[in-house]
This record gives structure tokens, C-alpha cells and sequence, in this order.
């Protein structure tokens, strides 16, 4: 559910009960240099640029609390993914780099890897971070490793591309691609994806129509997609223009404007428990239909100072705590949500649990235990995939 500019979710206030005691954590660097814990508090500026902010503000805020002696303020702030490699890669020529901690989903940690913005955490801080292959979901794992050790996962989920409607005006959902470019055909303008570059739901509809359409080589955008950017193309004469951001489709759903959008399990549990889509939404799925997983990761920018490293080191072990991961649940915004091994529901707040207890489906058990979870393209791959998404579909429809 990887979007910057729509982060809609249930907010909660207070904070957990007892402050964890300060460790004699000191973040080993490479060669066995030690960063030892400032003396003295320090400020963090953290950006979302993938809506993550909405999971793990909480554990974030429960950190500050519990450790005073290391962190006195943080700063959040959020920002499109596409715009923060650029801003990231100025700071670090002018030597001044005021972004200390991203969150963030593959789109901007591939580009930043791309252009070797990132510090590397593992196996840097192996020594300190928990070790991912020992507290993972198996899925989860095999999201952090696309991070290519410059990038916690700290939450994860099955993702989509499903395919939601409203059944009062969608009375025979498109159950297959053919079908639903028929539907487009016959109804220009009724269905609406966001740009893949910046929108979870579009990314995995990017990523899942290979398997659909039984592509070639779906791990190639470059040479393995014909039948995918031929869809595209085709099936892009009847959509009216690509929102920047997945709110966008959400709200028009919702207001009657479109038909048919792409989503995910986040993105159609969370805008109907917020009311922004009716609750009587339905999701499909086409055949062959594949899961590609999403995940949000934590990375720290090149250019931040040894003392805040070290803090954010120990910050990025504390939001990996099981007691902390319970918070991802939170309005099903990235449902479920937890990237770590034994956070089942129960854990999770009250407020969420009944949340997921009355917006959540029956049928996502099933769709998720008798389907294929895929992994994203690896960073490079993705990054040409958006390039070109950008440039042959999106150009001139974008907005």
C-alpha cells in the first residue's frame, strides 16, 4: 500500500505503559569502528514518502518516550516518492543532509539504491539489528531481501492487484483480463489505476498483469512483458487520466465517479472503515491471478552523523519488537500488517481489532493461503519498469 500522498488511517493516542530501560547498545560499524550513544538527546527528522507513517508512528513515539536520554524530538514530515531522491541527492552534494531516518516502499528505496543515496545496514549493524532470517514471515524476509541490506522491512503484506467495485453498478465483475478490457471498452472512463511509480495498489497491477496474462518472463519488464505493455496501452484509451496518488481512485469510487479501481488488501479494508468508500464495496480477482507482496521499509540516508546512527540503529530494533509490530494492524491499512513471526490480532490494539473484525473478508484467508505470493522486481528492474510506464503509458494522462 506503498503511496505518499493519501495516508489514510484511524489515528490513536496514548502510549504504552513502563519505559524500557536504556541497553549499553553501541551500533559496531564496519571494521569494528563502534558508534557509541550521544550524550546528550538527539533530534530526529524522519519523511514518509510511503505512507508507513500511519503503521508505525505509534512504536516511533513509544521509543521517545521510553528513551529520553537518546531522543528528545522528532520531526515528521511527508513527502512523494518520486521527488525524494533527487532532494536526498542535493543535501549529500551541498554535505548537508537534514533527513535522517525514511520510510518508505521499494519505489524510493530501489531508486535511492540505484543511486547509492542509502547507508548500508547489513552487515554493518548486524551485530546490533536482529538478525532477519530468525524473527521474519517467510514472505516478509523475502521482501527485506530486495532491499539489498540498505533497508529494514518493517512491515509487510500480501498486497493485490485486486480489482474493487460497486456492485449496485458493476452488476458482473470482469473475472478475467479480457473481460475486464471488454468492460473498459464499454464503459470509457469507468475504470481507474493510479501511476504505478507512486501507488501501491498500481505497482502490484503493474507487477501482477505478467502472471495474468502469462507473459513470458515476468521478472523482465524489459524483455519479458509484450503482452503487458501491449494491455496497457490498449486498455488505457478508456481510462480517463492516472491520479499521482491512490486517494484519488479511492475517493472516486467512492463519490460515484468510477466504477471499477485496482487495490489491495490495505487499501480496500482502510478507506471503507474510514467511510471514504462504502462498506457494500466488493473485490474480484482475475485469472491468474498472483499476489505480489509490498512492504514498507526503514533506510538511512548517507550523510547522517555517526551519534543519530546510532540511535536510529537501536530505533530500527526497537520498531522490529513484537510488542511494537502489533501497532502495524492499525485501521487494515497494510493488512495485516506485521512483517515479524507470533504478532497475531490479538496483540494488536482494540481499536484495530474490531476495525479488521468489521471491514475485514472472510475470503482473504483463502485468497491468501491458495495463491502464489510473488515478489516485486528487484530494484533496478522496477525502477525501468516505472521509466517505461511513465513514458509509453502515463505521459500524457498523468495528473
Amino acid at each position: 500500500m506503498t503511496d505518499t500522498s493519501d495516508t489514510y488511517s484511524i489515528s490513536r493516542r496514548g502510549l504504552i505503559g513502563g519505559a524500557a530501560s536504556l541497553t549499553a547498545l553501541h551500533a559496531t560499524g564496519a571494521f569494528g569502528q563502534a558508534l557509541p550513544l550521544p550524550k546528550s538527546a538527539v533530534t530526529l527528522n524522519i519523511i514518509d514518502v510511503g505512507g508507513a507513517l500511519a503503521l508505525v508512528q505509534k512504536p516511533l513515539e513509544n521509543y521517545r518516550k521510553a528513551k529520553p536520554e537518546l531522543v528528545s524530538r522528532m520531526t515528521f514530515n511527508k513527502a512523494p516518492a518520486p521527488e525524494l531522491p533527487g532532494k536526498i541527492k542535493a543535501m549529500q552534494d551541498a554535505g548537508r543532509v537534514d533527513i535522517d531516518v525514511v520510510l518508505g516502499g521499494l519505489d524510493a528505496l530501489s531508486a535511492g539504491i540505484d543511486q547509492k543515496l542509502w547507508i548500508e545496514l547489513f552487515p554493518r549493524f548486524a551485530g546490533v539489528l536482529p538478525k532477519p532470517e530468525d524473527i521474519m514471515l517467510p514472505a516478509a524476509l523475502d521482501m527485506h531481501k530486495l532491499g539489498l541490506n540498505q533497508g529494514m522491512c518493517m512491515v509487510y503484506y500480501p498486497s493485490g492487484p485486486l480489482l474493487e467495485y460497486m456492485p449496485e453498478r458493476v452488476k458482473n465483475p470482469p473475472k478475467s483480463a479480457e473481460e475486464l478490457l471488454a468492460y473498459a471498452k464499454a464503459n470509457p472512463n469507468r475504470f481507474l489505476y493510479a501511476r504505478p511509480a507512486n501507488s501501491g495498489p498500481g505497482r502490484t497491477f503493474l507487477m501482477g498483469l505478467p502472471y495474468i496474462l502469462g507473459d513470458k518472463d515476468p521478472k523482465d519488464p524489459s524483455a519479458g512483458w509484450d503482452k503487458t505493455w501491449a494491455f496497457l496501452k490498449e486498455i488505457g484509451q478508456y481510462i480517463e487520466y492516472y491520479p499521482t496518488g491512490t486517494g484519488a481512485t479511492m475517493k472516486e469510487l467512492g463519490e460515484g465517479s468510477r466504477d471499477i479501481i485496482v487495490s489491495t488488501t490495505g487499501w480496500d479494508i482502510n478507506p471503507r472503515a474510514l467511510g471514504i468508500v462504502p462498506k457494500s464495496a466488493e473485490i474480484t480477482t482475475l485469472k491468474g491471478f498472483h499476489w505480489v507482496s509490498d512492504a514498507q521499509y526503514m533506510f538511512v540516508p548517507k550523510g547522517v552523523s555517526d551519534e543519530k546512527l546510532a540511535v536510529i540503529v537501536d530505533l530500527i530494533k526497537w520498531v522490529m519488537q513484537p510488542e511494537q509490530q502489533a501497532y502495524t494492524y492499525d485501521a487494515g491499512y497494510f493488512y495485516p500488517g506485521p512483517a515479524v513471526k507470533n504478532v497475531p490480532i490479538t496483540m494488536a490494539p482494540e481499536d484495530s481489532q474490531a476495525v479488521i473484525k468489521e471491514y475485514g473478508r472472510p475470503e482473504y484467508e483463502k485468497l491468501i493461503a491458495s495463491n502464489p505470493i510473488e515478489v516485486p522486481l528487484v530494484p533496478e528492474k522496477m525502477v525501468s519498469a516505472f521509466r517505461r510506464w511513465d513514458e509509453e503509458i502515463g505521459s500524457k494522462k498523468t495528473k
